[in-house]
């Protein structure tokens, strides 16, 4: 059904504020910062020095000196960064009056695990002026020397260490069905970007995040919670947005090797250099990864529950000063997995699952700062991803299914920001894009195409207390407008105490697959229709006498009306932070979607053949809180601990238990002792696949004299519901659940050779624990690895 609501007013208001902003006449540029950077009383080399707002970038010289010049009066960010050493950020305010002179010491230690960002800035991103600052919701940075001590392979395994995060299975959607889920929210509600751009390729609504090596990752950004109103459609749960390597200081260029358990190889080389008298930087990295894959059920399956496979990926990314205002920014990446894998059921039964997948990020953009005040940012994305799937039986080659599924996503967008540095930042835009679907299960397909506008800012009305918010319209052609507005709050109490809350909104408009795909599982021995195709492929198989019956009450409840997904989040906390060694967090989270997609059965076909279709749900909650705390007894020594609290619930199941509505009014059956009792909604335990309870410890040490890095990280993760055992269509506490679980994983690290030559020993999963209900959950792990850094001594 169309959405008329246009709000046309809105593109409108935002293109009148951009005449506006470049009518504006700027304070003139009179101020310098000089300053040195040190090591004790050394000075120190090669250091980053970051200047927002206006993401200037300077290096230390071998003198440790740096400088910028031509700087508006008002409030500065620098932030100071270099490998074993602390960040180092500190706030400046320029009047006009003298140049201001910095001495900056460095503090060798590490500063790891999740970073919030409160009451500071985050770093700068070159190509995109959309900031995690203003986001109402959490935000979580996981920077470069976090993912590098860990000794990750793949993004998969950097996330489900985090609090609130759990990477899945979708059992349904077969064993490459693996996504992330956080604070409740499936995959299909979380947005995947690589440098603010969102990435295709879902399977059964689920992002693999294994695709994604992490070896030329510089920082992860992570926004629990409705984030429409910052990147649109699909962030109706959150986003994970990776930032990819920039700012290149010297030439330099890197070789690494792991090798272990599951045979299992990553290989990277990555490169990267100044160019044109340093008017320009090129980055480079290829990965290559590999695994045997392994078998989480052995008793009833030989062969694999998650497949071998073979990973290649090419990451560049460049930029070049064409003046002194304006800068050229490329990006893109290529990926390739292959895949093949035997199941045997017994009695000859050999099944063989091919899979083939390749995805292609390119981007350009056009970066210019009329002053240092107000910016623009002009680019162009394309994103391709094709999946070519299919299974047989080995011993007759009989093919059971084969699909090919492309996708393509064309985008461009126009951005614009403007600070007056003392009081408020502001940034808008407008774009648009087309994305067209190609799969030999869909019928009837159309191109999305979608129109956007937003407008974001913060406003700090006085020292204490900082405002973020923003408004987004998207406009589909096929669901028609929707405005999504954000608003968040800081207070800082005290210089130690930080209260927080905001506000946000998400929406989701059905994608092809929930509208046009026609899908059979043959070994489910189940169809799958698409909404918006449901009538006639229904009454073609009736036809052809492949109907055994139509439930009509439920095709005349979702037959071509299935509706855009919306979601508001609510979320409140504070920090305290009493001294540089401690710091806790607390948060309440409370999301509320509605009209959410879910299957449900409209016919039954040939030989108990069950059919499906997509319907809407009224409402769905996820609720809880997070508790997060990073302790530095010693020097060098950090301690971090997270835990989550959960309740995800279906609010139309406890309606309908309490109504005796049919199917929830059934029995709930103790097959243990033989009983069946009425239902009651306190028996409703909630959404599959989501636990109650959730935590992660850590402890990472630096010993600086032997130039030795260690550490442990234990995550624990609570029972969660698997599948409905007694048949009442609801999950109880008599049904199937995951057990629960501790995971422990150590990496050890030196570094020798004036820090060329590094040596590292990771263990994943060290007590090897493993369950049938998790088959993305492999056994132990030990890889062994080394890598070597060519870089120019000082």
């Amino acid at each position: 059904m169309r959405n008329t609501t246009t709000y046309s007013f809105i593109p409108k208001m935002i293109i009148t504020g951009f005449i506006l902003l470049q009518c504006s006449l700027m304070q003139s540029q009179t101020n310098t910062i000089k300053g040195s950077v040190y090591q004790a009383e050394d000075p120190l080399s090669k250091a980053m020095i970051v200047l927002e707002p206006g993401g200037k970038i300077a290096t230390s010289g071998s003198n440790g000196s740096f400088s910028f010049y031509g700087l508006a009066n008002g409030k500065y960010t620098i932030t100071v960064t270099n490998m074993g050493f602390k960040d180092y950020i500190q706030e400046i305010v320029l009047d006009g009056h003298a140049a201001k002179n910095l001495h900056i010491k460095m503090e060798a230690g590490i500063d790891l695990k999740e970073v919030s960002v409160v009451g500071r800035v985050a770093k700068n991103n070159p190509e995109n002026l959309i900031n995690a600052q203003y986001s109402a919701m959490p935000v979580t940075i996981i920077d470069r020397k976090t993912i590098e001590l860990m000794g990750s392979r793949r993004l998969d395994e950097v996330l489900k260490e985090q609090t609130g995060i759990a990477v899945v299975n979708n059992i349904s959607g077969g064993a490459r069905s693996v996504g992330v889920q956080m604070q409740g929210f499936g995959s299909e509600y979380i947005m995947v970007l690589i440098d603010g751009q969102p990435m295709v390729g879902r399977n059964n609504g689920n992002f693999d995040l294994s695709r994604i090596s992490v070896s030329n990752i510089e920082r992860i950004e992570i926004i629990k919670g409705a984030s429409s109103s910052l990147y649109g459609s699909e962030a109706l749960g959150g986003t994970i947005n990776i930032i990819t390597r920039h700012g290149v200081i010297d030439p330099q260029m890197q070789a690494s090797l792991s090798h272990g358990s599951l045979n299992i190889i990553d290989a990277t080389l990555e490169g990267e250099t100044p160019f044109l008298q340093n008017k320009g930087t090129a980055n480079l990295a290829a990965n290559y990864y590999r695994t045997d894959g392994y078998n989480t059920n052995s008793k009833y399956i030989k062969g694999n529950t998650s497949p071998p496979y073979d990973n290649y990926s090419l990451q560049g990314r460049s930029r070049y000063q064409i003046n002194e205002k304006s800068f050229l920014n490329l990006s893109g990446r290529y990926g390739l997995r292959r895949s093949f894998m035997q199941k045997d059921f017994g009695l000859g039964h050999i099944s063989g699952d091919n899979q083939d997948e390749q995805d292609l990020n390119l981007s350009v953009s056009f970066d210019h700062r009329f002053n240092s005040n107000l910016r623009s940012i002009t680019r162009y994305y394309l994103t391709y991803y094709t999946a070519d799937m299919s299974v047989a039986w080995q011993q007759t080659n009989n093919a059971v299914s084969q699909d090919v599924f492309k996708q393509t996503l064309h985008r461009f967008e126009q951005q614009f920001s403007y600070s007056n540095n003392n009081t408020y930042q502001l940034v808008g835009g407008i774009g648009a894009s087309v994305e067209n679907m190609n799969d030999n299960a869909l019928n009837n397909v159309n191109s999305l195409e979608n129109f956007f506008s937003f407008i974001q800012g913060e406003w700090t009305p006085f020292q204490k207390l900082k405002a973020v918010g923003g408004l987004r319209y998207d406009h589909t052609n096929n669901f028609g407008g929707r405005l999504n507005p954000s608003f968040g709050l800081q207070y800082f109490m005290t210089p130690k105490i930080t209260f927080k809350a905001g506000i946000g909104t998400g929406f989701k408009a059905p994608d092809f697959k929930t509208n046009y795909l026609v899908f059979y599982n043959s070994s489910s021995n189940y169809l799958v229709i698409g909404n918006a195709v449901l009538v006639p492929t229904l009454q073609q198989m009736q036809k052809d006498g492949q109907i055994s019956e139509i439930r009509q009450y439920v095709l005349n409840q979702t037959a071509g009306n299935l509706q855009a997904e919306k979601s508001t989040s609510y979320n409140a906390g504070v920090i305290v932070e009493p001294s540089k060694k401690f710091k806790i967090e607390g948060n309440l989270f409370y999301h509320k979607i509605t009209n959410q997609i879910n299957s449900i059965q409209v016919a039954t076909g040939a030989n108990n053949r069950i059919i499906y279709t997509y319907q809407n749900l009224p409402e769905a909650v996820n609720k809880g809180f997070e508790i997060g705390l990073k302790y530095s007894p010693l020097k060098n020594l950090e301690i971090s601990a997270g835990y989550q609290y959960l309740i995800a619930k279906d609010l139309s199941v406890k309606d309908s238990i309490s109504a005796g509505k049919w199917p929830y009014s059934q029995n709930i059956h103790d097959s243990a002792k033989g009983n069946s009792y009425r239902p009651r909604p306190s028996d409703y335990w909630g959404i599959e696949n989501r636990s109650r309870h959730m935590a992660n410890a850590s402890i990472f040490y630096n010993y600086t004299p032997w130039k030795l890095n260690a550490n442990v990280r234990v995550n624990f993760r609570g029972k969660y519901p698997f599948g409905d055992r007694n048949g009442n269509q609801f999950i109880d506490k008599y049904d199937i659940f995951v057990k629960e679980y501790f995971l422990t994983n150590a990496s050890l690290e030196k570094r020798l050779l004036k820090d060329h030559l590094s040596i590292r020993f990771t263990a994943d999963n060290i007590f090897n624990y493993t369950d049938p209900l998790m088959p993305g959950q492999p056994g132990r792990i030990l890889l062994a690895g080394v890598s070597y850094r060519f870089f120019k001594d000082q």
